[in-house]
């Protein structure tokens, strides 16, 4: 079971063929490769799936999140007959599971992503966030990553704390929030425009500029 793009882990991105690899390597010995796609799903990549990006067809798919359309919380766990089929009647039971008002949001918001395909605006607009990000230079940022509307700034913790960067950019109106100690998470509402994420950038970087002490030198400060 492996996420294709960690998101607790820091928005990490694995280098291209690598669940390409995880598939061959899991068909060779008759292993299960389950994708958790409840972060990077539906759309959010600049796919509808993030596993797409590799071209990989996991045997099973977890998503949720998503898939509820900010209604409600709805979870699923989709695979073949040939895997779900192991279950019998009595075998597998949940409190919630099924439900028809879940089912009925979840299978309307999927006929909606398929009708307005966001992830390709999620493309074209994460590209140029993280184009934008990265052309700033600031020392107190290490590294940008992500794709699509996915996007991870990973901070120099000498430099800046990424949990003060998330209660300054909150006063500021933009909600985001730390993950693996030193990463800022970003991810925007697919439905976002094109100017209102610009005018996020610009508010992300103004903070990032005044949360960093001016005249540092970041190599200077690493060595220390």
């Amino acid at each position: 079971m492996v996420e294709p793009i960690q998101g607790e882990g820091g928005i990490v991105v694995p280098p291209p063929g690598y669940l390409s690899r995880c598939a061959e390597i899991c068909r060779r010995h008759d292993v299960l490769l389950i994708a958790d796609e409840v972060q990077t799903g539906l759309g959010r990549t600049g796919r509808l799936l993030a596993c797409e990006h590799d071209g990989v067809r996991p045997d099973g798919l977890i998503l949720g999140k998503a898939l509820g359309g900010g209604l409600l919380p709805v979870s699923a766990f989709l695979a073949d007959r040939r895997v779900m089929d192991v279950f019998g009647p009595g075998d597998h039971g949940s409190t919630f599971g099924g439900n028809p008002l879940a089912a009925a949001v979840g299978t309307e918001v999927l006929a909606l992503l398929a009708e307005t395909r966001p992830w390709e605006r999620a493309a074209r607009l994460g590209t140029q966030l993280m184009e934008t990000l990265r052309a700033a230079a600031l020392p107190c940022v290490r590294e940008v990553r992500g794709r699509g509307l996915l996007v991870g700034l990973a901070l120099d913790p000498a430099l800046a704390d990424a949990s003060e960067v998330v209660t300054q950019l909150l006063a500021r109106g933009i909600a985001t929030r730390d993950t693996h100690g030193n990463v800022i998470r970003l991810a925007p509402p697919l439905t976002i425009d094109e100017a209102t994420l610009d005018e996020a950038a610009r508010r992300i970087l103004d903070t990032l500029r005044m949360l960093t002490p001016a005249g540092v030198d970041a190599d200077v400060v690493r060595m220390q």
